[in-house]
């Protein structure tokens, strides 16, 4: 067992002690946790198991060699991108139906976009290494602009009294860019950026 894994078990123990020379240690024996598997004095502290819970996730960087290769061993990048360019494609169009409801573009469905793709992306995928969280964040954002431009449709379509469907049809998509331009405020940007970060963050698997 790695030492970084041994102070992990001692900071939920109630035999815990700070010492300032050399660190947390044992408050029975005086020393730093040396055990292999199980420490027999181990008291369990549930309100701190708690508290450490509730803060960050074990970082990469803290994982022992062998275990950051177990974890890759079960990655599963397509099936990660599949299942996150899927959540995105529903979000999107969810975005659209919700437009053509409500009569208004809501900027924060692509915050609840993000979340989606990043999470799909941590489910199927399992994902430890780096190209998760990118691929999450490409996904996140492309999946916002496309909800957002359909969104557009479906205002339009309601404008012209046209159907949703024959509007996409016959638009003239050398014109999606300007359309996005025009139609789009500044807060879009902040809500894609957002997205963007909630699609990295999450794509990764808890640890």
């Amino acid at each position: 067992m790695e030492f970084h894994e041994q102070l992990a078990f001692c900071k939920k123990c109630h035999n815990r002690r700070m010492n300032m020379e050399t660190g947390l240690i044992c408050s029975l024996t005086g020393e730093k946790p040396s055990f292999e598997e199980t420490c027999p004095s181990f008291d369990l502290d549930e309100r701190m198991e708690a508290e450490l819970n509730d803060s960050a996730a074990i970082e990469i960087k803290d994982l022992s060699n062998e275990k950051l290769r177990e974890y890759q061993l079960e990655q599963n990048l397509p099936l990660g991108i599949f299942g996150g360019t899927l959540a995105g494609f529903i979000g999107a169009c969810l975005w659209a139906l919700i437009t053509v409801a409500t009569g208004w573009q809501i900027g924060y469905m692509a915050l609840a976009i993000g979340a989606g793709v990043g999470f799909s992306i941590r489910i199927l995928g399992k994902g430890v290494d780096p190209i998760f969280g990118i691929s999450g964040a490409i996904i996140a954002v492309f999946s916002c602009i496309v909800g957002n431009f359909l969104s557009v449709i479906a205002v339009l379509s309601q404008m012209e009294g046209l159907d949703f469907f024959e509007t996409l049809l016959y638009f003239d998509y050398s014109y999606t860019f300007d359309l996005l331009l025009e139609t789009g405020q500044f807060m879009d940007i902040v809500f894609y950026f957002i997205a963007g970060y909630e699609g990295y963050k999450f794509a990764f698997r808890k640890l």
